[in-house]
C-alpha cells in the first residue's frame, strides 16, 4: 500500500531511527492530542511492517479488548489454536510465545495504538505490561515496543511517571505537536492546494495545526466553501468533532468543557481563582483538569511579567474549540452557507483579530528568528494592570494590557502589537498616543529599567506615515512561515 507523503516530523523520525538502530530493547512512547498524526507517523516510518500491531477500542470492556488482542495475535502468528484469554497476563504470555518463534537475529516491532483505551475500567493491563517488560523484554535486546495514545494524561501518569514496575523503563518519549504554518503550507502543496499565506493563516485560525483537519480540505473549493462543507452543512465531517474530541480524551468530559467554555469567554486569559469561581471547580479536581488540558495543547499557561507563578494566566489556545464556541454551538450552526456569506463580516473580522494573537503565540520561535534573537535567552510573558478601586495619587487610573512581551537578556523588552488586517496597518495619531501612554504605565507599574520598544506583528506590515516612527521592528505574515 502506498501511503501519503509525510510532512515535517524530522526529529521524530530520527528518534524512531535511533530506536531501531540501538543495541538494546526499546520502550518508545509517542503521545499528543487527538488527530495530530501519531499513528500516521508510526505507520509511515515502519511502512506497516510490524511483528504485532494492536489498537485499543474506545470505551469497550476488558473482555472485548482481550478478544480483539487474541484475533490480532492469531493473524500475526498464523496460529488459529491460540486460546481465548481470561486476563492480560495470559495475553502477554501468548505474545511472548509468538515472539520467541520469530527469527532471533532481527528487531521485533510491537505497536500498541491508543494504549489508554486498552486499559479499560478494572483492567489489569498496566500490571501485565509491567510484568511483560520486566520479566521478558528486559532480558532481550531485540524488541522495539511503541506505545501510542491521544489521552496524554494517561500516557504521562501510567507510563512516563509510573512509580511501579515501569519506573524508568521508558527509553524514548516523543511528543507530537501541531503543525506550524510552514508545515501546513507544505501539506497543502503536497495535495495541490494553491492558497496564499494570508488564506493559510485564516485556515490556521479555524483548525490550528491539526493535520487531520487539513486533510479534510477539498482542493477544488475555496476556504469559505470548505468551511461550510465541513462545519456548517448537516453532513459535514466536522459537525460532531467537538463532542467526539473531548469525550475521546477525557473521562468526565463535561468538566473539561466547562473550563474551556469560560476560557473561551475570556480570551485575554484567566487566573486560577477566576476559573474556580466561574466553574465551581476547585482543589485537586481543577488542578488535574488544567494539567490535562495543558498536556493536550488545549490551554497554555502564561506568566505575567514581574509576577509569581500563582499569578499565571491560563488561555484557551485550541483553535477549533474557540471556533466551535463562537460560531458552531449557537444559532449560526443552522446556516449551511454561513461562512461563505459572512467571512468578510465585522463579526468574523473581530474574531480573526483576537485569534491572530494565538497564531503568533504558537509561532514564537519564528518571531524570535525574524527579530534576530533566535539564540538569545528570552522570557515571554503577558501583562495587565487593573487600577485599584481607590488608587493612590501616584498610581495610573487607567488600565492597560499587553498580550505579548519578549524580554531579552540584553535588557530590551519588545512590547508586541498584534494586528490582523488584509492590507498594511495604518497607525493614527490617537493610536500612537495610546501606545505611548501604555508604555509609560507599564514602566511605572513594573519599575523596569530595561529598554522598551514597540514591535508590530501584522500580515502585511505597517504603512508608512507620520506616526510610523513609534515602530521599532516589524514581523510580517511571511516571517511566521519560516522553518
Amino acid at each position: 500500500m502506498v501511503m501519503e507523503k509525510l510532512i515535517g516530523r524530522k526529529s521524530e523520525w530520527e528518534e524512531l531511527s535511533r530506536a531501531m538502530e540501538s543495541s538494546r530493547s526499546e520502550f518508545v512512547i509517542l503521545y499528543g492530542r487527538r488527530r495530530i498524526g501519531k499513528t500516521f507517523l508510526v505507520r509511515s516510518f515502519f511502512q506497516d511492517r510490524f511483528d504485532f500491531y494492536y489498537t485499543g477500542a474506545h470505551r469497550m470492556p476488558t473482555s472485548f479488548q482481550l478478544h480483539s488482542f487474541q484475533r490480532e495475535l492469531i493473524r500475526y502468528s498464523r496460529n488459529a489454536d491460540i486460546p481465548a484469554f481470561s486476563n492480560w497476563m495470559e495475553a502477554f504470555e501468548q505474545l511472548e510465545d509468538y515472539l520467541e518463534s520469530l527469527a532471533p537475529n532481527q528487531r521485533k516491532v510491537l505497536f500498541f495504538d491508543e494504549m489508554p483505551w486498552i486499559d479499560a475500567k478494572q483492567s489489569d493491563f498496566v500490571s501485565a505490561l509491567e510484568y511483560f517488560w520486566n520479566s521478558w523484554v528486559s532480558r532481550r535486546d531485540d524488541i522495539v515496543l511503541v506505545a501510542c495514545g491521544s489521552a496524554t494524561s494517561w500516557m504521562a501518569d501510567k507510563l512516563l511517571n509510573n512509580a511501579g514496575g515501569l519506573h524508568n523503563r521508558i527509553t524514548r518519549q516523543i511528543y507530537l505537536r501541531p503543525f506550524t504554518l510552514r508545515e501546513c503550507r507544505d501539506f497543502l502543496t503536497s495535495r495541490n492546494v494553491d492558497w496564499d499565506d494570508y488564506q493559510i493563516i485564516q485556515c490556521y485560525m479555524l483548525f490550528g495545526g491539526v493535520p487531520y483537519y487539513w486533510r479534510l480540505l477539498e482542493p477544488r473549493l475555496s476556504l469559505p466553501e470548505n468551511v461550510d462543507r465541513l462545519c456548517f452543512q448537516k453532513s459535514g465531517a466536522m459537525r460532531g468533532e467537538f463532542d467526539e474530541l473531548y469525550n475521546a480524551l477525557f473521562s468526565n468530559a463535561e468538566r473539561y468543557i466547562d473550563v474551556v467554555r469560560v476560557l473561551a469567554q475570556n480570551r485575554d486569559g484567566m487566573l486560577r481563582n477566576e476559573i474556580a469561581q466561574a466553574t465551581g471547580l476547585s482543589g485537586g479536581t481543577l488542578t488535574k483538569i488544567l494539567k490535562n488540558l495543558d498536556r493536550c495543547d488545549f490551554i497554555a499557561p502564561y506568566s505575567q511579567f514581574g509576577k509569581r507563578t500563582k499569578n499565571t494566566l491560563y488561555r484557551l489556545v485550541d483553535f477549533f474549540t474557540l471556533f466551535y464556541f463562537k460560531f458552531l454551538e449557537g444559532e449560526h450552526s443552522y446556516e449551511e452557507s454561513f461562512w461563505t456569506h459572512h467571512f468578510r463580516s465585522p463579526q468574523v473580522a473581530a474574531w480573526e483579530g483576537l485569534t491572530f494573537e494565538l497564531v503568533c503565540l504558537a509561532h514564537l520561535a519564528q518571531i524570535k528568528h525574524a527579530l534576530g534573537i533566535a539564540g538569545m535567552e528570552t522570557h515571554v510573558s503577558a501583562w495587565r494592570y487593573v487600577p485599584p478601586r481607590n488608587p493612590l495619587h501616584d498610581l495610573p487610573t487607567r488600565g492597560a494590557q499587553i498580550d505579548l512581551l519578549i524580554a531579552r537578556a540584553d535588557k530590551l523588552i519588545h512590547l508586541c502589537e498584534i494586528k490582523f488586517t488584509d492590507g498594511k496597518y495604518f497607525i493614527t495619531k490617537e493610536y500612537e498616543q495610546r501606545l505611548r501612554e501604555r508604555m509609560e504605565i507599564f514602566r511605572q507599574i513594573t519599575k523596569t529599567n530595561s529598554g522598551l520598544v514597540h514591535t508590530f506583528v501584522t500580515p502585511f506590515g505597517v504603512a508608512e506615515g507620520s506616526h510610523h516612527s513609534i515602530v521599532h521592528s516589524e514581523i510580517i505574515g511571511q516571517d511566521l512561515f519560516a522553518k
